[in-house]
This record gives C-alpha cells, sequence and structure tokens, in this order.
C-alpha cells in the first residue's frame, strides 16, 4: 500500500555542497516513503514525449545542425501538464516522464552525429542498421553506467556541480509548490528565454561577441591570431554559475592555452607550413584565421587529452570497478543477495540483470555485425571487442563531463573511435566502401553509448536529490531508448528519400559531414594528426602529475572558445554574490538565490531554443543584420549580468 507523500517544500540545504563528516542527505522523497512513481500515466507520457522530441531533435538536428538538449522542455511540459490538470504530488512520476522523454536527446545525438555519414559517402543503410546501431548503442550506455552511479551521485556528493540536473531539478520542485521560489524560477525563465530568443529568432543584437568589434581587434586576429570572444546568450551564462569558478577556470584555462598560447605560437614559428596534419588541410598556416587554426590543429590535442582523461579515469575508478564485480560473482555464485537491506532511493537494477543485459546486447550486436554489416567472423569479433572496450573506457568519461560542464564531448570521442576503429579494421583487412560502412557503425553505436552515458548520469542525478527509485528509472530506460532508436531511424530514412545529405537543397549535417571527411581517407589512405593526439594525451598526465583535473581542461581545449569564457563570467558572478557580505548565512541565501536565477536561464534558454528552432523549420526568417548587433549584444551581455547580480543580491535571511 503507497503511503501518502508530504509535499515537498524545497530541497535540502546540503543539496548542493559536499557533506561534512558523518553528515547524510535526505532526499525530498525519503527512503521509508513509497511515491507514485511509475504509472500509466507517467509511461504513457514519457514516450508520448520520446517520439516527439526524438522527431523534432532529429529534423532540427539534421537541418540547422542543433541538437538541445530535451531534458528540461520536457520537464517544464510534465509539470505544465501537472498543474493544468491539477494532479497532486506529481514530482515521483514527473521525473519518470523526464528519464524516459530525455532518451530522445541522447539517442538523436549519437545518431546525427554519425549515420547520415553513410548517405555522405555514397552507402544506402537500411532501416535495420539505423535501428540496431543506436538502440544497441542506447543499451550499452545504460548498461555499463549503472554500476557507476553510486559513486557519480551520491559519493561524489557535492564534488560536481552537474548544471543540467541541477535546472531540471530546480523546475520539477517548482512544479511541487507555490510561493517565491518557484515565481523567481518562472520569472528569470521568462526573461532568459526572451533575452535568447530575441538573439536566435531576431538576431536583434549578435549571439557571440569578439574583439574584432574594434579595429585594434581586427589587426590583433589577423597579424597575430589572437582573438577573444564570448558567447553573450543567457543560458550559457546561468550553466557558468551552476558549475561555478572552481571548475569555469580550470576549462577557461585550457580554452586560453589553445587560443593565446598555442595558436599565436603556431602562426608565428610554422606560418609557412604546407604539410598536412589532418585531412583537408591545404591552406598554408599563416593564410588561416584562429579558427581555422583551432579546427584543423589545436582542436585535436584536446581530442588526445580527452582520451587520456578517458584512460586515466579508468584506472582511478579501479576500485569502484572491482568492487561491482565482486558483486556480480557474490550475486552469480548463489550467495544471498543483499538486496533486500538496501533502502529503495539507492536500488538498482540487481548485477545478474545487468550482466545478462550486457551479454544480451553483446551477442545481439555480434549478430548485428556478422549478418548486417561485416560478414566475416574474425572481423567481425575485432568489431565488437572495438564496440565493447571504447564504449567501456569513455563511459566515464562521458559521465564525468555532464557531472562537470554540463556539456558531453561526444562528437571528439566519436572522432578518436572512429580513427582507431579504421586503423585496427585496415589491420584485419577490411578496407574500402565495407570498410567505410562498418566503421560508421561501429562510431554509431559508440557515439550513442557514451552520449546515453552522459545523459543518463543526469537523469540519476535527478533522481537522486528528489528521492526516486534509481532501479525504476533504469529499467524504464530501456522502453525510452527502443521507441526514441525506433523514431530516429524512421525519420532518418524519409529526410534522406526526401532531401538527402548531398548536394543542393540537401540537409547540412555538419558532424556528419565531418565524421564521412575523416573516414574516407583512412579507409583509402590518407593524413591523420598522431603528433597532436599524442601532445594531448602527454598533457593531460602532465596535468594529473600536478593535480589539475585533466579532463576539465582537455575540455576547454576542444569546445570553442565563446562557449568556454561565458562559463568563467557566470563562475565569477558566482563567487561575487557569494563572498560580498561576512555573514556567511547571507552569502548561502545569495548563492542559491542566484542557482534559482541560473536554472531559470537555462530552462527559458532550452524551451525557447526548441520553439525557435521550429520557427527556423516552418521557414519564418525574422533575423535582420545591422552593423550595432555586435555593440547592442555587449551591452545587453553587460545589461543581463547586471541584472543576475541585482537580483541575486536581493536574498534575505528568513
Amino acid at each position: 500500500m503507497e503511503q501518502k507523500e508530504q509535499k515537498p517544500v524545497s530541497l535540502p540545504e546540503n543539496a548542493y555542497r559536499e557533506l561534512k563528516p558523518g553528515e547524510e542527505y535526505k532526499p525530498l522523497m525519503p527512503a521509508g516513503q513509497k511515491p507514485k512513481e511509475v504509472t500509466a500515466y507517467s509511461v504513457t507520457f514519457g514516450l508520448l514525449m520520446a517520439v516527439v522530441f526524438s522527431a523534432a531533435a532529429a529534423y532540427l538536428g539534421l537541418k540547422i545542425g542543433q541538437v538541445f538538449e530535451a531534458a528540461i522542455p520536457i520537464a517544464i511540459i510534465a509539470v505544465g501538464i501537472g498543474s493544468l490538470t491539477g494532479n497532486k504530488n506529481m514530482l515521483g512520476q514527473n521525473v519518470i516522464i523526464q528519464s524516459i522523454g530525455a532518451s530522445s536527446g541522447v539517442i538523436v545525438a549519437g545518431a546525427i552525429f554519425t549515420l547520415p555519414a553513410l548517405y555522405i559517402l555514397g552507402l544506402e543503410a537500411e532501416f535495420y542498421q539505423i535501428f540496431l546501431s543506436s538502440l544497441l548503442g542506447g543499451l550499452l550506455g545504460i548498461l555499463l553506467l549503472i554500476p557507476f552511479r553510486k559513486y557519480f551521485v551520491r559519493d561524489m556528493h557535492g564534488k560536481y556541480p552537474f548544471p543540467e540536473a541541477t535546472a531540471t531539478t530546480e523546475v520539477l520542485v517548482s512544479g511541487e509548490k507555490k510561493g517565491n521560489q518557484a515565481k523567481l524560477l518562472a520569472i528569470s525563465g521568462l526573461i532568459g528565454g526572451l533575452y535568447d530568443f530575441c538573439i536566435s529568432t531576431f538576431g536583434w543584437w549578435t549571439e557571440n561577441v569578439s574583439t574584432r568589434i574594434a579595429g585594434w581587434g581586427e589587426v590583433l586576429a589577423d597579424k597575430m591570431k589572437l582573438v577573444f570572444k564570448v558567447n553573450t546568450g543567457a543560458a550559457v551564462l546561468g550553466l557558468g554559475y551552476i558549475i561555478g569558478l572552481k571548475y569555469a577556470a580550470i576549462i577557461c584555462a585550457g580554452s586560453f592555452t589553445v587560443w593565446f598560447v598555442l595558436i599565436p605560437f603556431l602562426s608565428h614559428f610554422a606560418g609557412g607550413l604546407t604539410l598536412p596534419v589532418g585531412e583537408g588541410v591545404t591552406t598554408l598556416l599563416q593564410q588561416m584565421s584562429p579558427e581555422d587554426i583551432f579546427r584543423n590543429y589545436a582542436r585535436h590535442i584536446g581530442i588526445g587529452g580527452i582520451a587520456m582523461a578517458g584512460i586515466i579515469g579508468i584506472i582511478r575508478s579501479s576500485g569502484i570497478i572491482k568492487q561491482a564485480l565482486g558483486l556480480a560473482v557474490s550475486e552469480l555464485s548463489g550467495k544471498k543477495s543483499t538486496l533486500e537491506q538496501v533502502e529503495r532511493t539507492q536500488r538498482d537494477l540487481s548485477m545478474k540483470l545487468i550482466l545478462a543485459g550486457l551479454l544480451a546486447t553483446l551477442l545481439t550486436t555480434f549478430l548485428f555485425f556478422q549478418f548486417g554489416v561485416l560478414g566475416n567472423i574474425f572481423q567481425t569479433i575485432v568489431a565488437l571487442l572495438i564496440v565493447f572496450v571504447i564504449s567501456f573506457l569513455f563511459t566515464t568519461v562521458a559521465a564525468n563531463a555532464i557531472a562537470i560542464v554540463g556539456s558531453n564531448p561526444v562528437s571528439g570521442m566519436t572522432l578518436m573511435t572512429l580513427i582507431l576503429a579504421s586503423l585496427v579494421l585496415v589491420s584485419v583487412g577490411v578496407s574500402g566502401t565495407g570498410g567505410m560502412m562498418a566503421a560508421m557503425i561501429i562510431g554509431g553505436v559508440v557515439c550513442t553509448a557514451l552520449s546515453m552515458a552522459g545523459g543518463f548520469i543526469t537523469d540519476l542525478k535527478i533522481g537522486y536529490w528528489l528521492g526516486t527509485t534509481p532501479a525504476k528509472q533504469q529499467a524504464w530506460k530501456f522502453l525510452g531508448t527502443v521507441v526514441s532508436a525506433a523514431t530516429v531511424a524512421g525519420v532518418m530514412i524519409i529526410l534522406n528519400k526526401t532531401y538527402g545529405f548531398v548536394g543542393e537543397g540537401s540537409f547540412a549535417a555538419p558532424q556528419a559531414n565531418a565524421m564521412a571527411a575523416v573516414i574516407k581517407p583512412l579507409m583509402e589512405g590518407g593524413a591523420t594528426p598522431w603528433m597532436l593526439y599524442f601532445a594531448g594525451a602527454a598533457l593531460a598526465l602532465i596535468l594529473t602529475m600536478i593535480g589539475v583535473p585533466a579532463l576539465a581542461f582537455a575540455l576547454g581545449m576542444f569546445i570553442p572558445l565563446e562557449l568556454n569564457t561565458p562559463l568563467l563570467v557566470g563562475g565569477l558572478v558566482s563567487w561575487y554574490v557569494s563572498t560580498r557580505s561576512k555573514d556567511e548565512a547571507l552569502n548561502k541565501v545569495r548563492r542559491d538565490r542566484g542557482t534559482l536565477i541560473a536554472s531559470g536561464f537555462i530552462a527559458g534558454g532550452a524551451l525557447m531554443g526548441v520553439i525557435s528552432a521550429i520557427l527556423k523549420y516552418a521557414d519564418f526568417d525574422w533575423l535582420m543584420e545591422w552593423s550595432g548587433a555586435e555593440w547592442l549584444g555587449l551591452f545587453m551581455y553587460v545589461a543581463i549580468i547586471g541584472y543576475f547580480i541585482a537580483d541575486a543580491m536581493r536574498g534575505k535571511k528568513e
């Protein structure tokens, strides 16, 4: 019999900070309660969201190259529908709706980054190939992540900012309460959303402001390859606030190393370099813009750093892996399960189920590769090993990246997967069009697995803060994955037949085009920037030796400068509002108020981003171009920072 739920007021004060010795985190829905979670309503609504957002995200991602995060918009819709229907105590059900529905965004990201490259390369991909590639990757991501759940969401409590999970949690909590906090979240969401909508839909001011705005900046960019850029969006500013100054500074340190050290250094000493280090590099280095040098040279160092950070992460996680394996051996040997003793809010699917699911997924992947892609037992075994080892290796990297910065460097990790897979496949006799097909399918499986691992850790962290049952989230995530994979495959087949991905009037599919450009020379003989990957790997090792988080630093090197600098600005805002008073309690109130404002900015920006993208799809072109847009962008950015600080500083102790 279900116990009556206590209506939550707000998250406990220790939700976002590290716990003191002996302190315990008690979620909104305590372990002793049995809240409504999996119901006909929550499952049906979640599946509907998975279908709608999979179709929308796939279409818009392939057309305009942007994949929006579905978790926050789905949470807003779930809360809104719950309020309209007058339902009470919807928190547990809303988490399930969000968790099932959010499968859409991660499956779409995994699929559209890689699989359209098959069509671009002139290869025909059948429905079952796209569906199975997305499905098997999604299942692998879920199964490989579950053993790490307790480490990331409980053991590392307060050590990672989890920006997207924070914003989604605040949205879900606001749906269960009335009063000032919910009102503040709604107002900041409206302000941040309209601010970002004016940029993306009307172009009244620019999304990015750079030092090129002034004459001296143009000279610096042209002569010394020095440029500074910042994204003026409210959502990214909010993301930086939640990440905080510590991690934002490390991420930006990586970015500044690339843009203010490596790029000027390369342009000065290697201006006449003609030897290509990557495929498609034909321009002299001195004739490249700073952005070209970043894309063709410096960014590859970040990819090498991310790869090495993954290896370091696996070594450091060896204790957790041993623990998970020990539990598996204990359960499989028939010893008494400790499941009954585990409290509801910490109960995962049993290790027997996880291992059985993993074996079934790997067996299906083997059959898919053998009969649907390669047709050679030895080559199929090699391909399966590539998928499993790389997915396993980078699962923790994907989860770590989402926990720190809120964005998954899945394209960089997939690029590395494609390169490694191509080299191994060529060495076992797979090449030409068959090799390209195999490499892209492998890349699709791995890309989706890593995308799912990153997205799912967000769902599980939300559940941890609120007090849902992890096993229920995990079990129903599989269904969301199946539905999302089928929807994405169908949409991609239809879009290819209707518009195509090559030629005039076709869909852009920018990430897949980049993957196709990399894979073709590898299968037919071409240049690969191994030295740059090695330099990044060596740098990650050095950073680890001196105690600097290598993954955060490497992410900064890989993600464009304009998306990193606003994280630092948001981190500085967080530091400022939480240090102005000598009264620590007042500082905390202001910081918490700022977290609500930042969550509103992220939620509003995400929702308006979807609306703006749909308007673009419907051919509503309201973008205007005028000479003062960048100066107005700078003014508006300063204005919204000023508003953020002023509103956060209004926080008062009760």
